[in-house]
């Protein structure tokens, strides 16, 4: 295991096998927040089955996405770090042949991505008073029309959908490719199955910020 571990070619098994996990999460996580829509008593149930009802599986399930988040940002950090020993000398002049924006984002995405992760967890899991005096616990439905109701959270939300589309497309062709189940695709509009993932992901969880900024949800 160690060994396998070791290799590179195990980091990314690691990656690809966390990434699907994640993958599965945010799909999830995307639906139970689109319940926002059909207003307060019926997002607000979600919310206490989520954290009371059924809090043994939340629990199981926050672990498993810790122990994936832990996994494969560490293997992330190891690869990068490999890369960057294997030319410790930059290109003097470097042009992208078949890489796209979003593969060339993966890094700098991810730490945006990590630290909206935190941010988000202490604003509507945690309750970080705080820093978001505004959080009353048991008002998912509130929580979210106040957050949202800052045009600076709005912003900061949608951004981080920026990079999680860029990320998704990029990361679940990565996946697919690298656990046999894609051919390589110099063409990224080739790449049907994860360019779906990333933009139904992505519109689907924008959808929250922007109906609470329009006056859809309040």
């Amino acid at each position: 295991m160690r060994k396998f571990w070791d290799s590179s070619v195990g980091k990314k098994v690691v990656m690809g096998l966390t990434g699907l996990v994640l993958v599965g999460f945010v799909l999830g996580h995307m639906a139970g927040n689109l319940q926002v829509f059909m207003g307060m008593e019926r997002y607000n149930a979600y919310a206490k089955l989520l954290q009371e009802d059924i809090i043994e599986i939340t629990w199981a399930v926050r672990v498993a996405l810790l122990v994936s988040v832990v996994l494969h940002v560490t293997a992330a950090w190891q690869l990068t770090r490999r890369s960057w020993d294997a030319r410790p000398v930059a290109y003097a002049l470097r042009e992208a042949q078949v890489s796209t924006y979003a593969s060339r984002t993966m890094r700098w995405g991810g730490i945006y991505l990590f630290l909206f992760l935190v941010l988000h967890l202490g604003q509507f899991t945690l309750g970080w008073t705080w820093l978001f005096p505004e959080y009353a616990k048991g008002a998912a439905y509130g929580n979210v029309v106040l957050a949202f109701g800052h045009p600076f959270w709005v912003a900061f939300y949608l951004v981080a959908m920026f990079f999680l589309l860029l990320h998704l497309f990029h990361g679940t062709w990565a996946v697919l490719r690298t656990l046999g189940l894609a051919k390589n695709a110099a063409e990224p509009l080739q790449r049907r199955l994860p360019l779906i993932i990333a933009l139904v992901v992505t519109v689907g969880f924008s959808l929250v910020p922007l109906g609470v900024a329009l006056g859809f949800v309040r």
